[in-house]
């Protein structure tokens, strides 16, 4: 970076004109320079240290990026985790059984004894984010070539990191890039491996709505679920253990019960995923016809499949409850994406953004050295990386998603040591793969599977011309007349990868079998087209990253008398606003809280997506809400702020103006699914669960009231 682009961050930082106070994604260290003065303007009534301090207790403390997807928050002196439902859902999942079927059912944990382990589950805590830009600038100032500043960066990194981390085995260190490399964080973690799940409503309550209303306000979803964190006797991270305690945090937070009103402030503080609001109007064609498109044709007709299998089979709903559920929160997404592209005029609207910023940069004769070739170069990536991008989505979405060859291509290291006549060397390499299968099989059905493939697989050859496809469909022409169905009945029939037991029998009695089993050879076939595609859209992306720092660099110049955020990348970040209704079209508004009695009104004991628990409908009869309903002796359940949020927000803390917990975000709405690119401040919502409702789940539809009472709680 060059002096000048130093300089011109450096005002951005010092320097703040009005904004939106309900956009932007903000970086915690620079709270008291950037935002505490519009936050205080608004009704906040706290200090930025009281948000982030990395000497003292702060409300970061309290926040927590979970199982590296989704955020979470401490809300008890002894290490008790709030989050979503969805977040928590494969977790759930995991641990359920057709017998005990957590999802279904719900799962509260009376006592400690009863909190059930979670492998694979993380919370990671942030300890400190330090600006590190002048650091990396130096170490690559001299370089000479593309080659040797890479070297000096990761020298540089590594420099960072090494000390940040020689004097504490538990913390984890790493340099992230912002302002697409204009500036660097050095970021401090520790995260905890010994998560225990504690509770959760059952789907009635916790996904009540589903696919339906996903991404839909007004919302009844009671989007939940608790864990605890635990460590060793030192209070650090250790691997699982019985005689590990609860984690004692250093800051939990405070729930409040005093509720919500229109105009009231709310702050959210999480690990949104990633936004592109630096996006070019080429991006935004290429997101919506080749991204978003292929996801939604092809992901509909594999979730048509999945979902006919669930609903007949219990055992089958189980095991791809799940599966299905990630898939069709994107699918959801993409579609929404591609409606509001149309109906807000996005690309138009980046064009002219465009537009406005080549004017500005003609200018100058500076300006044109520095940022004259940002466009083009943007644009010339998009424009060659279009094949291998869409030929790279369209494998992804369908042959990608036939689980019977991702499984068999994982022995493809077996089957080549088998070829060799090394076969301790091959019973070693499946020995490391015994753990994964065994989970992997857990939740799969192989007549399932087969649906899926058949599908899958007419899916890409519709898609593709015959030059672009793998091998498999030369042995589709060649020895099954082009008929996929014969070719992938055939497949299913013979491989061995179709369970733990048929695989195990081949490894000890009949290795010639994993050798020539006809799913690897279909998995080979596959997989290796991946890496050739990938290294296609590479080289045909070369000059994205110079347009994209150059672009975003120019506009960080054009506009140094504004505070601008960089676009998220899932680290820590605060966003605040106000609880505030909308108006979608005209002679409609939507109100920004929903009750329980919207609950019964969508009833539908025909549909699984609206089935209401007969405990709940009980409560909801004699109006026993104990000391969480409103003021007017309603239920609320959930309600709407214009805080900035996306994807990994979900789980995320709304704060009051106190800094006390009062919901938890979980979704966007519909009318705003662009929002990821341009933010739309009459728009653009966050819904989230009232914690009243939650608590109010928790004790009296629950009986966890034990949960309740560790909890401090203000009203």
């Amino acid at each position: 970076m060059k002096k000048t682009t130093l300089l011109v961050l450096f005002a951005i930082i010092v320097s703040f004109s009005p904004v939106k106070a309900d956009e932007g994604m903000w970086l915690l260290p620079l709270i008291e320079k950037l935002n505490i003065k519009k936050m205080n303007d608004i009704g906040f009534k706290l200090t930025a240290k009281d948000i982030y301090d990395i000497n003292n207790s702060s409300l970061k403390d309290a926040v927590v990026h979970f199982g590296g997807g989704c955020t979470a928050e401490i809300i008890s002196a002894e290490g008790l985790v709030l989050t979503n439902h969805h977040c928590g859902y494969g977790v759930i999942q995991r641990l359920s059984t057709v017998e005990n079927d957590y999802l279904q059912n719900g799962f509260w944990a009376m006592n400690r004894q009863e909190e059930l382990p979670s492998p694979g589950l993380s919370v990671t805590f942030l300890e400190s984010f330090t600006d590190v830009t002048k650091e990396i600038e130096k170490a690559v100032r001299k370089t000479k070539s593309p080659e040797e500043k890479e070297k000096a960066m990761e020298s540089a990194i590594k420099n960072l990191t090494d000390k940040a981390t020689k004097e504490n085995k538990h913390i984890r260190a790493r340099v992230t890039s912002m302002y697409g490399g204009n500036s660097y964080y050095l970021i401090i973690t520790k995260t905890y491996t010994d998560v225990r799940f504690v509770g959760a409503p059952p789907s009635s309550i916790g996904k009540f709505g589903a696919d339906t209303d996903n991404w839909m306000w007004p919302r009844h979803t009671g989007d939940f679920s608790l864990f605890r964190v635990y460590a060793g006797p030192d209070n650090n991270p250790a691997d699982y253990s019985p005689d590990n305690k609860p984690y004692v945090p250093k800051k939990h937070l405070t729930i409040s019960l005093k509720g919500i009103e229109q105009g009231d402030p709310a702050m959210i503080i999480g690990y949104p995923g990633r936004t592109s609001r630096f996006m070019t109007s080429a991006e935004v064609v290429e997101t919506r016809d080749i991204t978003n498109r292929n996801v939604i044709d092809i992901r509909t007709i594999r979730q048509d499949v999945l979902m006919e299998d669930m609903i007949a089979d219990p055992k089958i709903r189980l095991q791809y409850s799940s599966k299905y559920a990630s898939s069709s929160n994107y699918w959801k997404k993409a579609t929404g994406m591609n409606e509001t592209f149309a109906k807000l005029d996005v690309a138009q609207r980046r064009a002219a953004k465009e537009k406005e910023f080549a004017e500005w940069v003609s200018q100058n004769k500076k300006r044109s050295e520095k940022y004259g070739k940002a466009l083009e170069n943007i644009n010339t990536a998009v424009e060659k990386r279009a094949k291998p991008l869409l030929l790279l989505r369209v494998l992804q979405e369908s042959l990608g998603n036939i689980e019977l060859t991702a499984v068999a291509n994982h022995y493809a290291g077996v089957a080549n040591a088998l070829e060799k006549g090394e076969n301790d060397r091959a019973m070693q390499i499946a020995g490391a793969l015994e753990g994964r299968v065994v989970n992997f099989f857990k939740n799969y059905s192989a007549k399932t599977d087969r649906k899926v493939a058949k599908a899958m697989i007419k899916a890409y050859m519709e898609r593709t011309d015959a030059a672009d496809r793998p091998s498999l469909f030369q042995t589709i022409d060649n020895e099954f007349n082009g008929n996929i169905d014969k070719f992938v009945d055939d497949m299913f029939d013979r491989s061995v990868f179709t369970s733990p037991e048929s695989i195990g029998n081949a490894l000890k009695n009949n290795p010639e079998a994993i050798i020539n089993d006809p799913a690897l050879a279909a998995g080979n076939s596959i997989f290796a087209l991946m890496p050739a595609l990938q290294a296609q859209h590479q080289q045909a992306n070369a000059t994205y990253a110079q347009g994209h720092k150059d672009y975003i660099a120019g506009q960080l110049e054009m506009n140094k008398g504004e505070a601008m955020y960089p676009d998220a990348n899932s680290t820590m970040r605060m966003t605040y606003g106000q609880v505030l209704d909308y108006s979608p079209r005209d002679a409609v508004m939507y109100d920004y809280v929903t009750t329980l009695a919207g609950v019964m009104e969508k009833e539908d004991p025909d549909n699984w997506e609206f089935v209401v628990p007969a405990k709940l409908k009980e409560l909801y009869n004699n109006k026993d809400y104990g000391r969480y309903a409103m003021p007017n002796g309603e239920m609320p359940v959930a309600f709407i702020s214009n805080n900035d949020i996306t994807g990994g927000n979900s789980g995320s803390p709304v704060l009051n103006a106190h800094g006390q917990l009062i919901g938890t975000a979980f979704d966007g709405n519909w009318e705003a699914m662009s929002g990821d690119i341009i933010f739309e401040p009459n728009l653009q919502r966050c819904i989230n669960v009232d914690i009243r409702y939650t608590l109010f789940i928790i004790e009296k539809f629950g009986g966890a009231k034990h949960l309740v009472d560790e909890m401090t709680i203000v009203q």
